[in-house]
């Protein structure tokens, strides 16, 4: 490059807030390699490499189906309870291990938020990749599972997609509001597990919906967690029954979750490299 070669620099006030959006896609190489390096990460020096994307929901769903469908005798809906029980697992697993890694990703990723300028936003969204991965290894499961039992989908199933950007949104949502404060209360490295394991027990995964009392249905659904995994079901199952209206306030739950996480992302996004 030539000496006499001259830059003007422009400093514009609120140009960041104005190209934020634009940025997320200037960036997104480093996006892409945050991803993969995650995902490198997460298996290395594994014995079962992403064996263990399946081992963790099938073992958990051969538990479920043994307490809640041979000892408790839950109704099943006409399926089989393996099948059950692994259709709502697959979104709780994805959107669990989705806010997990979302909520440590500014403090795993310190050393680099100091350094240089980029959307932080990036960061929390590569570490859902790793997640997403691990929910399309596990669902090849399921797949087997609706073979070995004669099982095939309605029409329903082409729904699925919008179920999994449901999930993706519900995990995101909550994912960006604890990874926010994370970054100023470490408290909060205890209680994402304890957050994610007191969700699995409130969550219909080892059982249906329908099980819940019909005066406690709407209350039921402001976990909304209920409605990302009734859709699922709905989705693959198709003669499973799907409770419009706690489905409704589920989805709308999750969709303010992501509005307030979001907001407040990008409302502290400007302290993270001060205080993390």
């Amino acid at each position: 490059m030539s000496r006499d070669t001259q830059f003007d620099l422009v400093i514009e006030p609120g140009r960041i807030e104005r190209n934020y959006f634009r940025d997320l896609w200037r960036y997104r190489e480093l996006f892409g390699f945050l991803a993969w390096r995650d995902i490198l990460v997460r298996y290395k020096q594994t014995v079962f490499g992403v064996l263990w994307a399946v081992l963790r929901p099938f073992l958990t769903m051969v538990v479920f189906t043994v307490v809640f469908g041979k000892l408790a005798g839950l109704p099943s809906e006409g399926v089989p309870y393996p099948i059950l029980v692994y259709a709502a697992m697959l979104p709780w697993q994805f959107a669990s291990t989705a806010f997990g890694e979302a909520s440590n990703s500014l403090v795993a990723n310190a050393g680099l938020l100091t350094k240089i300028y980029f959307p932080r936003l990036i960061v929390p969204a590569s570490a859902v990749i790793v997640a997403f991965v691990d929910f399309l290894v596990a669902f090849v499961i399921l797949i087997l599972l609706m073979i070995g039992y004669g099982f095939a989908p309605s029409w329903t199933i082409v729904t699925l997609p919008l179920f999994i950007l449901l999930a993706f949104l519900t995990a995101m949502g909550a994912g960006l509001f604890i990874a926010a404060l994370n970054v100023r209360y470490r408290d909060f490295r205890h209680v994402v597990p304890f957050m994610v394991q007191f969700g699995l027990f409130i969550s219909p995964v080892g059982f249906s919906s329908s099980v819940v009392p019909e005066q406690w249905r709407l209350v039921y659904s402001l976990n909304p967690m209920v409605g990302v995994i009734d859709g699922f079901r709905w989705a693959i199952l198709g003669n499973a029954r799907l409770y419009w209206p706690g489905f409704v306030i589920s989805t709308s739950l999750s969709l303010l979750l992501l509005f307030i996480g979001l907001r407040y992302f990008r409302q502290t996004e400007r302290t993270f490299a001060d205080v993390i």
